[in-house]
């Protein structure tokens, strides 16, 4: 028997035949991938000084950082998938950062990961703030970066300001309350500068004198500051201009406490002083980068060594900052959005990585972890 469908009726089933045949096309195309993520692979993009002075501790964060990627990515990756991460030099320049930004999106990854320097991370925020592209844990301690402004920067580390703090804190138990600082003069000194003078004035520190290092001027720079008769000197520069100013001020007599940010390193401060190092007080955002009663450093030297490398500090921070993102990544879920990694790290509570804790709560900062470590007579870092 014929059934004929008359205008409307064959109208409405020519509808009904239309609306499944695109359904049917779309479950088969599936929803459009997510940028940065195939069925194997997660990409991510890395600015920082790979050469340049910046390289000293931008590089060990990178290598620290690929050498937990690499563990992960042995054991079948994040929900299999391994997790690539291109990195880009831009010898500590903002300029070239931002230009190796645009080509990072352009290669349209998932997120950004481990920049090095706040000058950096302030240049490239214009591409962020209109996005859902995230910039996970910058090396970079300037305060503002922690900020309402920067609502895609998510960071592990605390700001200088917590590191002014805690020096302050410190030297007022010795009674020291006539600071002077010498500093360098790249911007990410600059940076921490400025959150060293705003936090210690309001804390009661006596600023007497401040004076910049720069190449051959190291001496007259520290005479500046001793004329000024402080009781304690802050030096806010990375490990070898440190070093200089710190030398000098021994070979002249200052016997008070000295004072460093973490953008100094302990370690390597410590081994580039040595004995002249005893008594220099330094900060720390990470546990001590030799501390095997740690589950966390033993595995990151168990890596390095696998690798040839030597650990420190820096190479911790990388390591730190992989992990976390890892972790975030895998409470995502098996299909990862932008939208769902966000959820992953402000869901992030009292994570554990070997012993040290991961606590996001609502401020896009990990970790408020500011510790001293000692510089001993024999040039070795204790806490």
């Amino acid at each position: 028997m014929t059934t004929t469908i008359n205008g409307m009726g064959a109208l409405r089933a020519f509808a009904r035949f239309t609306m499944v045949a695109a359904l049917a096309a779309f479950a088969a195309a599936g929803v459009k991938a997510e940028d940065g993520v195939s069925k194997t692979t997660i990409s991510l993009g890395q600015s920082l000084a790979m050469t340049g002075p910046g390289a000293t501790l931008a590089v060990p964060f990178a290598q620290g950082a690929r050498l937990y990627f690499d563990r992960v990515n042995a054991g079948g990756g994040i929900n299999g998938r391994k997790i690539e991460l291109t990195t880009l030099d831009d010898t500590g320049n903002a300029d070239t950062a931002v230009a190796n930004t645009k080509k990072l999106l352009e290669q349209r990854v998932f997120s950004l990961f481990g920049y090095y320097g706040s000058p950096q991370v302030t240049a490239v925020n214009a591409l962020l703030k209109d996005t859902d592209l995230l910039l996970f844990a910058p090396m970079a301690g300037a305060d503002e970066l922690r900020g309402s402004l920067y609502p895609n920067v998510y960071s592990v580390r605390p700001g200088y300001s917590e590191e002014a703090a805690v020096i302050t804190r410190h030297a007022e138990t010795l009674g020291m309350r006539k600071l002077a600082i010498l500093h360098g003069k790249d911007l990410e000194s600059l940076a921490a500068l400025d959150s060293a003078e705003r936090t210690m004035g309001g804390l009661g520190a006596n600023l007497v004198a401040k004076s910049a290092l720069a190449g051959g001027s190291v001496a007259t720079s520290v005479d500046q500051v001793l004329a000024k008769k402080p009781e304690s000197v802050l030096v806010i520069s990375d490990a070898s201009g440190a070093a200089s100013a710190i030398r000098d001020l021994r070979a002249k007599g200052f016997r008070g406490p000295i004072y460093g940010f973490s953008s100094t390193g302990e370690s390597l401060l410590a081994e580039q002083l040595g004995a002249a190092g005893a008594g220099v007080v330094v900060v720390r955002v990470t546990p001590k980068s030799d501390n095997a009663k740690s589950v966390l450093v033993r595995e990151l030297q168990a890596d390095a060594l696998a690798a040839k490398l030597k650990s420190n500090v820096y190479m911790l921070e990388g390591y730190i900052a992989a992990w976390t993102y890892t972790e975030a990544l895998r409470k995502a879920g098996k299909d990862p959005t932008r939208a769902k990694l966000r959820k992953a790290l402000d869901g992030l509570q009292d994570l554990n990585l070997g012993g040290f804790r991961i606590h996001f709560d609502g401020d896009r900062v990990g970790s408020k972890l500011v510790e001293l470590s000692l510089i001993d007579g024999t040039g070795r870092v204790r806490e």
